[in-house]
């Protein structure tokens, strides 16, 4: 792996560290590129999906072993319209070292909305919930978290998505929080939450349209790494949409009621 800014990935979902120096150069830098030890990209087909439920199964079981026992299998919501799944595979010998799941509202309700009741202010808002962040344990998960992280965006800014929403339990809302994701519900703190067994959980939001200038002015650690640098081994395109039957987000003559309010 090249590693153009080691410290970048020091600081990732760690303690972070807004400083002037993490962001010297930014506004004058050019597009570096950073060759990954693996790749990441969309589920296309069942034996991708096999991949993607194994990493989910293994991260939970470390955590949540009693939910882990409802994982070893694809979800209903894993085949569902409007939903992509992101895979993280080792260039090595092909191994799944993380996946993450993202559901837009164009379709159908998003998974959260089994416990709770959005904002008015997100009617008729294009939104994509994260659920299912998966990776393999240790230092090297972290990086893979990261990356997965960048992918998102990426998905979500080709996509047009106005807010994304994750959802964390302690201790893993502060992941959230560092990249500025903010409390839907501050009042409440965390909410238990039906599609993850009921466990309590901060319900957060995330708006993408000014997420690099907010990342600017908080000399986030992560600026360089999201927006000038390219990662040739994060590929979101997603293969099925050839199919001209398979309704996607951006050419659906017809979304979820909701966005048309």
């Amino acid at each position: 792996m090249i590693e153009k800014n080691p410290s970048v990935y020091q600081s990732a979902f760690g303690s972070p560290r807004f400083t002037s120096e993490s962001i010297h150069g930014h506004a004058n830098s050019q597009m570096q590129e950073e060759i990954l030890p693996f790749t990441v990209r969309l589920v296309q087909n069942e034996a991708d999906l096999e991949k993607a439920v194994r990493v989910r199964h293994s991260a939970y079981a470390r955590h949540l072993p009693g939910l882990a026992e409802t994982l070893r299998e694809p979800e209903p919501l894993d085949r569902a319209t409007g939903v992509v799944i992101l895979l993280a595979e080792s260039k090595l010998d092909g191994t799944p070292i993380g996946s993450a799941r993202l559901q837009s509202n164009h379709f159908q309700s998003l998974a959260v909305e089994q416990s709770i009741e959005l904002p008015n202010w997100l009617n008729g808002q294009s939104i994509i919930e994260v659920t299912r962040l998966s990776v393999t344990d240790g230092r090297a998960g972290r990086l893979v978290k990261t990356l997965l992280m960048k992918a998102m965006y990426q998905y979500w800014v080709d996509n047009e998505i106005d807010y994304a929403i994750a959802t964390g339990r302690a201790p893993i809302d502060r992941q959230y929080e560092q990249l500025l994701f903010t409390d839907l519900f501050p009042d409440q703190g965390f909410i238990p939450l039906r599609h993850v067994a009921n466990v309590p959980h901060r319900v957060m939001a995330l708006c993408i349209e000014t997420l690099q200038k907010r990342w600017a002015e908080a000399c986030h650690p992560l600026y360089q790494l999201f927006f000038h640098t390219s990662h040739p081994d994060i590929n979101i395109l997603d293969l099925r949409e050839m199919d001209e039957a398979k309704p996607t987000l951006r050419t659906s003559a017809e979304r979820f009621d909701r966005l048309q309010a």
